[in-house]
């Protein structure tokens, strides 16, 4: 049989919940299927997932995708994964969760997490000496919001020793889903990155630092092996293989997580193309030839899912996820009636209201920080508002804010990706659920002034990269081959008569910030 008789069985696991696709080695979207997955919000910063409900949905969303017969069984010949990154499962000898997943966005952790870092003197928060560790060899640090797995395992350790004694290895998203698939306990150089556990300098020799793993407080014994995200992991547990009606030949590729995944699913493989991910958070990541890191704006160069590359990280905290919250918070929240009366797609009503506000929201700025922000501010404790309102204003400038403040936080980041890659990023190729959106796309061009690439199906994005990965892993091509098959559905210029509105009320959007983190500061600081 030919290359395009042959498929992947991607997963795109996303803190809202499983999406299954079949996708052919060469990127094309067959089928797909999603199941929600619910998220537990804890006091003083707490996020936590059950690793069953996320293994329960990608069971549930592959039987029925696969009934749907889309392609004969027996031409899908891997299986990949691309998972929401940053989070920790503990696990036992068996593969058992002890607890719930403490996923990206808990930030139980900081008070650890700042111990650890700090020392007699600091500089930002760190002791001068181990932030120089840090850097040199992984690139980055810790995140002193304790949002990132070492936040995690010293909550665990300090918080709950019972579980931390029994654990045997903390494993990723992305590793606790391999192993259920096959069994095996692994991570993959990525996957692993945000440990900072790891000497990068390398890419080829990329291994646990016994130095870094006494700084963060981790043991070795306690975190897996170390795999490419290209390599084979394994076949699928011959239960699993059974259950879903693969053949038991189907390999595992060791996959990687999500903002990686979308840089290799957008197309934009070459040195400095970015993409601009909009999904619940958001990124605007691109390859870069160098490893290297700002820490004042959380952004740094660690491997890639391509084995001999880095990629520049940095994620922004709610993107996509503003809008759910409007619908469900504000909008809607448990009115039914409401509810049922409303379109089924509430979003696209979102984008047509917006389409028919003046840009500037009529001078409504909203600043989406609901959980904190990562880049380019390192800030658990400031806050989402709607800035600007009058008697004159309507629902719907509202709805156009919140897109445009999203945009706004974007232009924030872009100004320091820029600075960290030297250069400016354009075109900029937009992927994930939000680049569905025609006017979320046109507004991001006008705020940003640069050219916005919209990617054909966006929402498959990290599906595709997945599917990719496991084609380069099997051999059916490599990642140079990538570009040829990226369809662009839509290219968005800035207009140039919007360039002044959205001008002056970035600088606002930036005064905002400064002129009232001292007070959500004072408001919200875990006590």
């Amino acid at each position: 049989m030919g290359d395009e008789e042959k498929y992947v069985l991607s997963i795109d696991l996303g803190t809202s919940g499983s999406k299954m696709a079949i996708v052919s080695v060469h990127g094309d979207v067959i089928d797909f299927d999603f199941e929600a997955v619910p998220l537990k919000l804890l006091p003083k910063g707490g996020a936590e997932q059950d690793p069953h409900d996320w293994w329960n949905a990608i069971i549930a969303t592959s039987k029925r995708l696969l009934a749907r017969g889309a392609v004969p069984a027996e031409d899908i010949v891997a299986v990949c994964a691309s998972t929401q990154w940053s989070g920790t499962v503990a696990v036992d000898k068996d593969g058992k969760p002890l607890m719930n997943a403490l996923i990206w966005m808990d930030m139980r952790g900081e008070k650890y997490v700042q111990q650890a870092t700090g020392g007699p003197i600091k500089i930002e928060g760190y002791d001068p000496l181990k932030l120089l560790k840090w850097i040199r060899m992984t690139g980055g640090a810790p995140s002193l919001s304790g949002k990132d797995p070492v936040g995690h395992i010293l909550f665990i350790k300090n918080e709950f020793p019972e579980v931390y004694a029994k654990t045997y290895k903390f494993l990723e998203p992305l590793d606790y889903i391999n192993l259920c698939l096959t069994g095996r306990f692994a991570a993959s150089f990525n996957s692993i990155a945000l440990h900072w556990a790891t000497d990068n300098r390398d890419l080829k020799n990329i291994a646990y630092n016994e130095k870094l793993l006494k700084m963060n407080g981790m043991e070795h014994d306690k975190l897996p092996d170390l795999k490419q995200s290209i390599d084979i992991l394994g076949p699928l547990k011959k239960e699993v293989a059974t259950e879903l009606g693969l053949r038991e030949d189907v390999q595992v590729v060791m996959g990687c997580p999500d903002i990686p995944a979308a840089a290799v699913g957008s197309g934009a493989v070459g040195d400095y193309e970015g993409h601009l991910y909009i999904g619940t958070s958001s990124w605007i990541v691109a390859h870069v030839p160098f490893k290297k890191a700002d820490l004042l704006h959380t952004i740094a160069s660690i491997p890639s899912a391509i084995p001999d590359k880095y990629f520049m990280i940095n994620e922004q905290e709610t993107a996509g996820g503003v809008l759910t919250f409007l619908k469900d918070n504000i909008l809607y929240h448990q009115d039914e009636l409401l509810r049922e009366a409303a379109e089924p797609d509430i979003y696209k009503v979102f984008d047509k209201i917006a389409a028919n506000v003046p840009p500037g929201s009529n001078k409504v700025i909203f600043t989406p920080w609901l959980n904190g922000e990562k880049t380019p501010v390192d800030d658990n404790t400031v806050r989402a508002c709607l800035f600007n309102l009058s008697l004159e204003n309507t629902r719907e400038d509202i709805i156009r804010a919140f897109l445009e403040g999203v945009a706004f936080n974007q232009r924030w980041a872009l100004t320091y990706v820029e600075k960290f890659m030297g250069r400016p990023m354009n075109p900029i190729h937009m992927v994930g659920g939000g680049a569905a959106s025609d006017i979320w796309c046109q507004i991001h061009a006008d705020v940003l002034n640069r050219t916005i690439k919209q990617v054909e199906d966006p929402i498959q994005t990290n599906a595709r990269g997945s599917a990719f990965i496991a084609a380069v892993g099997l051999g059916y091509m490599t990642f140079d081959d990538i570009p040829q098959y990226i369809k662009i559905r839509n290219i968005f210029e800035p207009n140039p008569d919007n360039r002044g509105i959205y001008d002056d009320l970035y600088e606002a959007y930036l005064e905002i910030y400064k002129k009232n983190k001292s007070i959500h500061k004072k408001l919200n600081s875990i006590q």
